[in-house]
């Protein structure tokens, strides 16, 4: 028999996007660990073992889900294909994204500043509008993941900094509009995370030496480290949950005292 009162998201359902890896797969297994059942979505079947495991080991029900973010199909899809099974969504955590180029705003093509807009941000819009819709029977939790760049400016990478400021400001208009359904929209905004988004940047801007790009953001960083996924996913989880009902509207930085300094 489950004991519900460590599962506190007993009976609810989350779908999480960008699923497979990273802060995404933090999110599935401290959701399922609380009890939620888990949609995974993500860009294959194949890529979402992981998550299937974690749900598995968790003793919850799970589906999977293959698309992409950015296609408003696939939200569509994903959103019958959830009620179908379970009749209901309660949380949405909005996870999926890519970094895009690094280097000067002169160097960034269209094509390129379109594509990390039309994950980051039109994904994010897609399921706060696809999802969201139908949690509106119930009420529920929203979850965007932006970024510490969502907060500041930095450099080097407009377009996923453009993207992310664009998240905090849906999650603010989201929370004021979606209230009236008692929905409650938040952001996360990590600093650098130790994921491999963040491994694939040290290997592009230092191919000799990727771990100096680590030593000199964590020298930025307050705590002196990267931040790991399961401490991102406990924010998520913190946000999906009932522990935090009078919180709506805000975007929270889980960044090491990055943004205090």
């Amino acid at each position: 028999m489950k004991n519900t009162d460590n599962r506190p998201l007993q009976d609810r359902v989350a779908i999480i996007t960008g699923a497979a890896r990273g802060i995404g797969l933090a999110a599935v297994d401290k959701l399922a660990k609380a009890g939620a059942s888990i949609v995974a979505f993500d860009l294959t079947m194949e890529s979402l073992d992981d998550a299937a495991e974690l749900a598995h080991t968790h003793d919850v029900p799970f589906l999977a889900f293959r698309g992409r973010v950015e296609r408003a199909d696939d939200w569509q899809r994903v959103t019958i294909e959830t009620m179908n099974r379970f009749g209901r969504i309660d949380i949405l955590v909005n996870n999926a994204g890519i970094s895009g180029p690094i280097g000067s705003l002169f160097d960034c093509t269209e094509e390129l500043f379109d594509q990390v807009m039309a994950i980051n941000a039109k994904g994010v819009f897609l399921g706060m509008k696809h999802a969201g819709a139908a949690m509106k029977a119930n009420g529920g939790s929203i979850v965007n993941i932006s970024s510490v760049s969502g907060l500041g400016g930095g450099r080097f990478t407009i377009a996923y900094t453009a993207s992310k400021h664009a998240v905090v400001g849906m999650t603010k208009l989201a929370a004021s509009e979606l209230a009236a359904f008692k929905i409650r929209v938040n952001a996360v905004c990590p600093a650098p995370t130790a994921t491999e988004m963040m491994f694939s940047m040290e290997r592009e801007q230092s191919p000799g030496d990727p771990a100096a790009v680590r030593r000199g953001m964590s020298r930025l960083i307050p705590l002196g480290r990267y931040g790991e996924p399961e401490e991102i996913g406990d924010a998520i989880l913190f946000l999906a949950g009932d522990t935090s009902s009078f919180i709506s509207g805000a975007a929270i930085p889980v960044d090491g005292g990055l943004k205090a300094s």
